[in-house]
């Protein structure tokens, strides 16, 4: 086997090597089927079990209890910005939507193209949406207020969620989905694209309550419609098999090998602060994030200049450590410590930092 790197990619991102042996140990015989994953039959036994696995484990890591569906739908989360709006809007009643960044920006556009009455009621774009805001009031007779989790090109995530009252919260958790623990019970509706936290790319886990598939309007196309997928437990065409069955490892994983969420979250923290406690006392590497908006999941710094920036991430690969252009629309370097993301990875990392800012600053 070749030489795995450190992989800091923001998605697809890194998986548990445990995982990825398990598949490969698995994939020309499934369970004694004769068959590979990836050949099965998603109407068979095999893959049913995978499939049950999979909304089980999601069940007891998030403390989901009877009053919630897990469904998979692919598309991504760029398809759940114009499914939510869609399916979970009320007649005569806006919507609310709190812009952090890239992704609250396309939710925003995909609900305005329906013609909902959406109102951005909180925005953070005033400081190139480096912070999360905090003054804003909800408004009561808002159908819903949706907000993204964690940003991951802007390196900023929301350490308490936003209060709504009685109105369902509805969260992009995409980055940073099963990274900590929290109480679920404000929540309408979350939704993920896997390929950030749980695993590779090809469908989003939708966690919808039950009360609001009650909301959905019988005259919209079957593909488009959570129902759809509830009734048919997420069968309704064939499902993406083999990212399902992934998840579903890695679910396995988070429970049995961590531990659960609040063993990850303690990891995660760990992590964060070794990188951000160097980023803070360097005077060469400088975070881009307020530091009480700062981002466990994504951690985006600048250089003194943009030659430094491109060199950094040259050597860093030569050393053996992937995925630290920040994205492309801001620039920088990033370095996203996901759940599968070691803190081994994360301090061979911050020395070759420091050893960089030793030859260079």
């Amino acid at each position: 086997m070749g030489k795995r790197i450190h992989n800091f990619n923001a998605g697809p991102a890194a998986l548990p090597l445990s995982v990825l042996d398990e598949i490969q140990e698995e994939l020309l015989d499934f369970k004694g089927s004769g068959m590979s994953i990836l050949e099965v039959s998603h109407r068979s036994k095999w893959f049913d079990d995978v499939m049950n696995e999979a909304v089980e484990r999601t069940k007891r890591l998030l403390n989901l209890g009877n009053g919630y569906r897990v469904l998979f739908v692919q598309g991504g989360a760029s398809l759940q910005f114009c499914m939510i709006p869609m399916n979970l809007s009320l007649g005569g009643r806006p919507v609310d939507y709190i812009n952090t960044g890239t992704w609250s920006t396309k939710a925003i556009k995909e609900a305005k193209v329906q013609g909902k009455d959406v109102r951005e009621i909180a925005s953070s774009e005033d400081r190139n949406f480096s912070y999360i805001p905090k003054d804003f009031q909800v408004d009561g007779d808002a159908a819903y207020l949706h907000f993204t989790s964690n940003n991951t090109i802007k390196g900023t995530q929301w350490a308490q969620f936003p209060d709504s009252g009685d109105i369902p919260l509805i969260c992009d958790m995409s980055s940073d989905i099963m990274s900590h623990s929290f109480d679920v019970s404000p929540f309408g509706l979350i939704y993920a694209g896997a390929q950030k936290n749980i695993g590779p790319s090809g469908t989003a886990i939708v966690i919808i309550r039950k009360d609001m598939l009650e909301r959905v309007p019988e005259n919209l196309p079957a593909m488009l419609k959570y129902t759809t997928f509830a009734e048919k437990d997420s069968m309704f065409n064939t499902p993406a098999c083999f990212v399902i069955y992934t998840i579903s490892l890695v679910l396995k994983w988070l429970e049995e090998t961590v531990g659960g969420l609040e063993t990850m979250e303690r990891i995660n923290r760990e992590k964060g602060a070794v990188i951000y406690d160097f980023i803070d006392q360097s005077d060469f590497y400088t975070g881009t994030a307020d530091k009480d908006s700062r981002s466990l999941m994504n951690v985006t710094f600048r250089l003194p200049d943009e030659m430094l920036e491109k060199k950094f991430v040259e050597e860093t690969l030569k050393e053996g450590m992937g995925g630290l252009k920040g994205h492309r629309s801001v620039g920088g370097c990033r370095a996203s410590i996901y759940n599968a993301t070691s803190i081994d990875a994360v301090k061979a990392l911050v020395e070759f930092m420091g050893e960089f800012q030793r030859k260079q600053g």
